[in-house]
C-alpha cells in the first residue's frame, strides 16, 4: 500500500509542477520560458497566482514530501541513503510548500531592492533547494550502484543530479541573464526526471537486494 503511495506521490507531483509551470507561462501575458523565473508565473500580484500556488505548486509540494519520506523504506536499507532522501522531501518537498506561501514580489525583484519578507524567504529556501538537492540526488545515485536490480538507475540519477547541478551554477552566475529560464529548467527538470525514474524504480519488488 505505501509503496503505491510513494509511486504515484512522485508521478502526481511532478505532473503537478509541470501542468503548472506550463499553465502559468500560458496565462501570464508576454511570459518567456527562456528568460523569466518560474516563479514570477505565480509572484506576488499575478492575476492567477494565488490559483498557481495553492491548487498546483503546493500539492506538488506535498506529494514530492510523502514521496521522498517513504522511497527509502522500498529501496536497500542505508543510512546515507535515507539521509539523502530526507534531505530531498526537506528541500525540494517542503522547499516548494514553503515558496507556495511565500512567492517573490511581481517580477522576482531580480535586483533585490527593498525586497519584501515573502521575496526574502522564496529566495533563501529556492538557494537552499538548489544547493542541496543536487547533491542528494548524486548520492543516491552513487548508493544504487550496489543495487542488484538497478539497471540503467545509477547512471540516470548521477546524469539527472549532475545536470541539475550545471543548471544551478548557470542560475547563480547572472540572475539578469537572458536565457536564465533555461537554466532553471534545466535544473527543475532534471530533478523531475529523476523523481519519476525513482517513481518506477520503486515499483520493483525485488528492489531492496544488493550485489
Amino acid at each position: 500500500m505505501l509503496r503505491s503511495i510513494a509511486f504515484f506521490s512522485g508521478i502526481l507531483g511532478v505532473l503537478l509542477f509541470t501542468g503548472s509551470a506550463i499553465i502559468g507561462g500560458a496565462v501570464y501575458e508576454n511570459y518567456s520560458h527562456i528568460s523569466q523565473f518560474i516563479s514570477e508565473s505565480y509572484a506576488t500580484g499575478t492575476e492567477y497566482g494565488n490559483a498557481l500556488r495553492f491548487y498546483g505548486y503546493l500539492p506538488s509540494g506535498i506529494c514530492f514530501f510523502v514521496f521522498a519520506i517513504l522511497a527509502p523504506k522500498y529501496l536497500p536499507n542505508s543510512k546515507l541513503l535515507k539521509i539523502a532522501f530526507w534531505a530531498f522531501a526537506l528541500f525540494y518537498g517542503l522547499g516548494t510548500i514553503i515558496v507556495s506561501f511565500f512567492p517573490c514580489d511581481f517580477g522576482c525583484n531580480r535586483e533585490f531592492i527593498d525586497p519584501s519578507l515573502s521575496q526574502i524567504i522564496h529566495n533563501l529556501t529556492g538557494a537552499l533547494t538548489y544547493m542541496f538537492v543536487p547533491v542528494s540526488i548524486v548520492i543516491i545515485g552513487i548508493k544504487s550502484m550496489s543495487w542488484k536490480m538497478a539497471s540503467s538507475y545509477p547512471y540516470l540519477t548521477l546524469g539527472c543530479g549532475i545536470l541539475a547541478f550545471v543548471g544551478m551554477f548557470g542560475l547563480t552566475t547572472d540572475p539578469n541573464a537572458n536565457y536564465i529560464g533555461i537554466f532553471q529548467r534545466l535544473t527543475e527538470g532534471s530533478i523531475l526526471l529523476w523523481i519519476v525514474t525513482t517513481a518506477f524504480q520503486l515499483k520493483k519488488k525485488d528492489s531492496l537486494s544488493t550485489k
